[in-house]
């Protein structure tokens, strides 16, 4: 299947273009990749040759391997790679995320990749790029998800703590290593003393290495003396939920922090003490938004909600198709344990 103006061509190895001769966050080993940010759902290893921005080359080297074939170029930079002109920019998902721009002979296609249009505390902030094609991921394309402000999080989040001490217990809080846990870090930044597994340890020492700055943390480990963690904060994979490292934390209290807890009874489902809607990708307004700001003749649209957000993009008036990847919540959460796995080994 070729996209119009055959720039784009979706393969069984991921997304090619065949006028540059490489792949977009490619789910098989290829001869080239070009990676949108470091989750282990868009950044696999394998490739000969990767080329991702600056803020995710350490993110990468860290995940992949030290001795992969990487390049990396800032933000807004053009490349050329055989006649097509490529470039990134902020997308607002994580640290070093980033949408893909690809121009020949004038004609404009932008892979989003995962995005998040509201402002963080940590993230360099998402810019629309106009278009003629743009693939949009839609893991939230639903009208139920609407996202508090950052601001809003920070005060919910440390109130939550607040209490938790007030009771004599030791707060929790559980997030992917990459994207999340230093999210939580900011917005927990001044309440105490932030505890994080070594899987959150060892990635933020990658990325503070690249010269990125980051909120203050201290490593947890099973070795602590309980009355060090007592009151305090712990930041945690969500693979750590029931493991008996948490069993040893006095009087816990877990929150699982995701865009999912926007659905009521999920924090049942995991059995956690709370749940708080934090997602960083792009709700359902702010998908609409995006999509509008590009000015694109056609969509794509991406993991999640795709029938649904693709529908409704086409009843107002904007050409959209339904394309399947490897990428999505399901596939990230899969890929996040193993590589948290190996991270800690």
């Amino acid at each position: 299947m070729l996209e119009k103006n055959q720039l784009l061509k979706f393969t069984n190895k991921g997304i090619y273009c065949p006028k540059g001769r490489f792949y977009l966050d490619p789910w098989y080993p290829v001869d080239y990749a070009i990676i949108s940010h470091g989750h282990a759902d868009h950044a696999r290893w394998g490739m000969k040759r990767y080329l991702c921005t600056n803020d995710s080359k350490a993110i990468l080297q860290h995940r992949l391997g030290a001795d992969i074939n990487i390049q990396s170029i800032p933000f807004n930079e053009v490349l050329k790679i055989n006649d097509v002109s490529v470039s990134f920019h902020p997308a607002g998902h994580v640290i070093g995320s980033a949408q893909i721009r690809l121009e020949y002979k004038g004609y404009v296609v932008v892979f989003s990749g995962d995005y998040k249009t509201q402002p963080d505390f940590i993230s360099t902030p998402f810019e629309p790029i106009k278009c003629h094609t743009f693939i949009t991921e839609s893991t939230f394309g639903l009208p139920i998800y609407n996202w508090k402000t950052e601001e809003e999080l920070q005060t919910e989040l440390q109130s939550w703590v607040t209490t938790n001490q007030a009771n004599n217990r030791t707060s929790v809080f559980f997030g992917y290593s990459l994207g999340k846990a230093q999210r939580l870090m900011s917005l927990l930044d001044g309440c105490d003393d932030v505890y994080v597994h070594r899987a959150i340890h060892n990635l933020n020492n990658a990325i503070s290495g690249s010269g990125i700055d980051l909120p203050e943390t201290k490593l947890w480990s099973a070795d602590l003396d309980k009355k060090e963690l007592q009151n305090k904060i712990i930041i945690a994979p969500p693979a750590l939920l029931g493991s008996r490292m948490l069993k040893r934390v006095p009087n816990v209290a877990t929150a699982l922090c995701s865009g999912w807890m926007q659905i009521r009874g999920n924090k049942r489902w995991q059995a956690v003490d709370a749940g708080f809607v934090v997602s960083d990708h792009a709700d359902w307004n702010g998908l609409i938004s995006a999509v509008k700001a590009t000015e694109a003749e056609r969509v794509y649209v991406t993991h999640g909600s795709q029938a649904t957000f693709s529908k409704y993009l086409n009843e107002i008036g904007i050409e959209a198709y339904e394309l399947k990847t490897e990428y999505g919540d399901e596939a990230l959460a899969q890929a996040e344990k193993e590589t948290e796995k190996i991270e800690t080994e």
